[in-house]
């Protein structure tokens, strides 16, 4: 009997080893299972990153060929590690420290040894690699950008890092990613998929072949291509016309909600983040603390709006009934209130109805605004809900939820926001400065030139987006669907005429560009920083929005320029040109441009680091560029004019 129960129980484990393994073998094989045999090797085919267009089809990024040298750690044998390293340009200790991070990041799959060889370097190491067990060459693609404009909105690819690793598991050590613009927001599309080759190895661990004749090998699919919003034209002369400044300027289509342009000075030439000089290049922008290249101040720069936002205080005054737009208000050189003024440069006794308060900017007529809509009801804690949720219809004090891979949400304050200063008492003369878009009201750029498009649409926006079409995919509908402001249409039109009216007699009137009608709207913005443990005060921004033509309009604009003094004089100019050559396709305010070229303001951003003494708004500090500098930008403007004839 016993023997008999020795006998079955022989037969059924032998019948489970057996179940087991056909279990595995037929029913469980998968690639996934391939991964974890030590008898395979796994060799990934990385696929050709997507190209990237301007909304006129002009190839704006491509790729280039280049070359890696891969380690399995496990696979390396004994070498002659001297002449390895000559081969790769690297000394001993740089050998040791890369095998180790491989070993670490794991012994049996490949890694990135060495990144980006020369073709040269590549021809040379090829014939010896053989000698060297363990390592192989992969090629893979490069970024090859096709300007030296648009970084900001371009982006750039760099190595993975541990924490992306750890929470995608398509990468993998030395693996390439979208860092920034449109390289790291459209990554999944333009990646591709990797394929994927399984190599049966023998039991000395030499490579026999393909596992079971290639049945599990996949073919990499390339990244798909985009087509993206901005106009390259339009862009490189933003950014020509932004050098020896700083700032962010975006154009937006109101129409769609694309954006034409968005320059973010200073800027640099994206082809300098490409290659093995990538990290040194990236350290060196990033390290960069003062001029900040890499900040984008067009999405991340939140600065008080100044003036512009005083056409956001007619706006809510007119919806809330509270105004109309013939009655007058009477300014005394700026907005007296307790023992202080808001100056303006109106003169004494002007009186301003609606279209004149713009057209003047009176701080008198929007303080005057402000504090009706605020005591409307005689509750200026309820009043100032009532003005914030309508400012906030326009995207301001929020994420816009757009495509792009930064920006800030600026601030539009409410009660909730002032009850830690103001906890049992409200009035509206407690925050008087945000009736002229100081005070606790923050924007970004890109804020800015939303709210002005919706203005030049009477009431409504598209969500701006830098995507304009991706191969075979139709656009996500928060693109496409416009979202309606809480302000009634009617009200838009005299608030459009008054912005007409800066541009026909007003503050912007010498930036007038025949047979275009602009409405536009300049602004300065006091501007402080802490010097010496001082809040001391340094030159004004310049601040200006426009939209253009008045009827049926193709493009509005918002730019910023620090200490660029007043909204005429430097933003003014900017957005006066980028407009005509948006919409006309050539320039005849030449003498704007030929301003703009030859000023600087790289003086008055040095002046809290020089020790130089401040001259608030002057006159006699701006800085005329040097010659050689102008030629080189005289240059750069014939070439960008020839490539758009």
């Amino acid at each position: 009997m016993r023997q008999f129960l020795l006998f079955i129980s022989v037969i059924a484990v032998g019948l489970m080893f057996i179940s087991r393994l056909f279990y595995l073998q037929i029913y469980k094989e998968n690639p996934q299972s391939l991964f974890e045999d030590n008898a395979i090797r796994t060799v990934f085919d990385l696929p050709k990153r997507g190209f990237v267009y301007d909304r006129n089809g002009k190839l704006l990024v491509s790729n280039q060929p280049s070359y890696d040298v891969m380690v399995i750690p496990r696979e390396v044998e004994p070498l002659d590690t001297l002449e390895f390293c000559r081969l790769l340009k690297i000394d001993k200790e740089d050998f040791i420290k890369k095998y180790n991070r491989a070993y670490h990041y794991s012994p049996r799959l490949e890694s990135v040894f060495v990144s980006h060889l020369s073709k040269e370097d590549y021809a040379v190491l090829q014939e010896k690699m053989r000698k060297y067990k363990g390592f192989y060459i992969q090629k893979r693609s490069l970024r090859h950008y096709e300007t030296t404009i648009g970084a900001n909105v371009l982006g750039d690819i760099g190595e993975v890092n541990n924490r992306i690793i750890q929470n995608d598991p398509y990468y993998r050590m030395g693996d390439l990613i979208g860092k920034q613009g449109v390289e790291a927001s459209y990554e999944k599309t333009l990646r591709g998929v990797k394929g994927i080759k399984f190599i049966q190895k023998d039991r000395f661990n030499r490579n026999i072949g393909p596992y079971k004749d290639g049945k599990f090998d996949t073919i990499p699919k390339q990244g798909k291509d985009i087509t993206i919003t901005i106009d390259a034209q339009l862009q490189a002369y933003g950014e020509l016309l932004m050098k020896n400044k700083r700032g962010g300027v975006i154009a937006i289509e109101p129409a769609s909600g694309e954006i034409l342009a968005m320059v973010a000075a200073p800027t640099y030439d994206p082809n300098i983040l490409v290659g093995r000089e990538r990290s040194k290049n990236f350290t060196k922008l990033y390290n960069d603390s003062i001029a900040k290249p890499l900040f984008n101040r067009s999405l991340q720069g939140v600065y008080e709006p100044g003036s512009p936002f005083k056409l956001m205080n007619a706006l809510i005054g007119l919806q809330e009934n509270v105004i109309t737009p013939h009655e007058t208000v009477t300014c005394s050189g700026g907005y007296r209130y307790g023992n202080r003024i808001m100056k303006c440069h109106c003169s004494y006794g002007t009186r301003n109805d609606l279209v004149g308060g713009i057209q003047r900017s009176c701080n008198a007529y929007f303080a005057s605004t402000y504090r009706k809509i605020l005591d409307k009801n005689g509750n200026a804690s309820e009043g100032i809900d009532v003005w914030s949720k309508h400012a906030k219809s326009f995207g301001l004090g929020e994420f816009l939820n757009n495509d792009l891979y930064v920006g800030q949400k600026g601030r539009i304050p409410d009660r909730d926001y002032y009850k830690h200063i103001y906890p049992k008492t409200f009035y509206s003369t407690y925050t008087i400065s945000n009736a002229i878009g100081q005070g606790e009201v923050a924007t970004t750029p890109i804020q800015l030139a939303n709210m002005t498009a919706a203005i030049a649409n009477r009431g409504y926006y598209y969500t701006p987006h830098v995507i304009k079409n991706i191969e075979n995919e139709t656009l996500p509908e928060q693109f496409t669907k416009p979202k309606f402001t809480t302000i009634d249409k009617k009200n838009f039109e005299p608030v459009i005429e008054g912005m007409l009216q800066v541009y026909e007699k007003g503050t912007a009137a010498s930036l007038q560009v025949k047979d275009i009608d602009i409405c536009g709207k300049t602004g300065t913005v006091e501007n402080f920083a802490i010097i010496d443990s001082v809040k001391t005060q340094l030159t004004d921004h310049s601040i200006f929005v426009a939209f253009a033509p008045k009827d049926n309009p193709k493009i509005a604009i918002a730019v910023f320029v620090e200490n660029g003094y007043w909204g005429s004089r430097f933003a003014g100019k900017v957005a006066s040109l980028m407009i005509e050559r948006h919409i006309k396709g050539h320039i005849t305010r030449t003498d704007l441009e030929e301003w703009l070229l030859r000023h600087s303001l790289e003086n008055e951003y040095a002046k809290p680091y020089s020790g130089e003494p401040f001259k608030i708004n002057g006159y006699t500090t701006l800085q005329l560029v040097e010659e050689k500098e102008y030629q080189r930008l005289k240059e750069k403007l014939s070439q960008i004019n020839k490539t758009d004839g």
